[in-house]
């Protein structure tokens, strides 16, 4: 981990190698990402301002190794290819999905956690239970569907860059929702994509997500 990262604005940074790690995912190993991390320091930006994601890019879908993670990290369900690219520093929120969701660090960046089992009655989620975890250039991990996670915090300036790979329609609109808007149904903002925005987060809010992020919305700028 890199020196100046053990902590950030009183936050501790723990690391994906980490023991407490262990209960959000597993770090991936024996894949060969290089074709795909190629392909994303070549053909993919870093906008000036705020992020961007793109769920499936057809160019990455056809590397060599995504049969692999579809047959054998997926189980041989369908899957979709695509990148997280941007400047974020602060929570914002969460999300969570059913299925695992494989991150690949293009460059150094952190992630926000928590456990989906710490989330309220109500749809509330306390950001003090959250924790921080430094991910870096060229590590691949695998989040369980039980961890709470949105957009990567940048470690530098010039932004992160990060692949992204979900079950099939993951992240897209929903062809309609669901009448009963009570419980985890509130939560569902897209396809597979439940989500606990922080009431300061307005586009998010704007979107439909639900504002059940209690606490400080932090800040991760060193």
């Amino acid at each position: 981990m890199l020196s100046h990262l053990n902590e950030v604005n009183d936050v501790k940074i723990l690391s994906v190698f980490d023991d407490e790690f262990k209960t959000y995912g597993n770090v991936v190993t024996g894949y060969d990402f290089n074709e795909l991390i190629a392909y994303m320091e070549k053909d993919t930006d870093i906008p000036e301002n705020g992020n961007i994601y793109v769920a499936s890019v057809p160019e990455m879908e056809r590397a060599n190794i995504v049969n692999a993670v579809r047959d054998e990290i997926f189980g041989g369900m369908t899957i979709q290819v695509g990148y997280c690219n941007g400047r974020n520093t602060t929570y914002n929120g969460f999300e969570y999905h059913k299925g695992s969701e494989i991150n690949v660090a293009v460059t150094d960046f952190m992630l926000v956690l928590g456990h989906t089992w710490l989330i309220a009655k109500d749809g509330t989620y306390k950001v003090e239970d959250a924790k921080v975890f430094f991910v870096p250039k060229g590590t691949a991990i695998e989040m369980f569907q039980t961890t709470l996670h949105l957009s990567p915090c940048r470690v530098y300036d010039e932004g992160f860059k990060g692949i992204v790979i979900l079950p099939q329609g993951t992240n897209t609109p929903l062809e309609s929702k669901p009448a009963n808007r009570e419980g985890e149904n509130k939560l569902l903002l897209q396809k597979n994509k439940w989500v606990i925005a922080h009431p300061e987060r307005e586009p998010l809010i704007k979107q439909g997500a639900f504002p059940g992020l209690i606490g400080e919305n932090k800040e991760l700028k060193y």
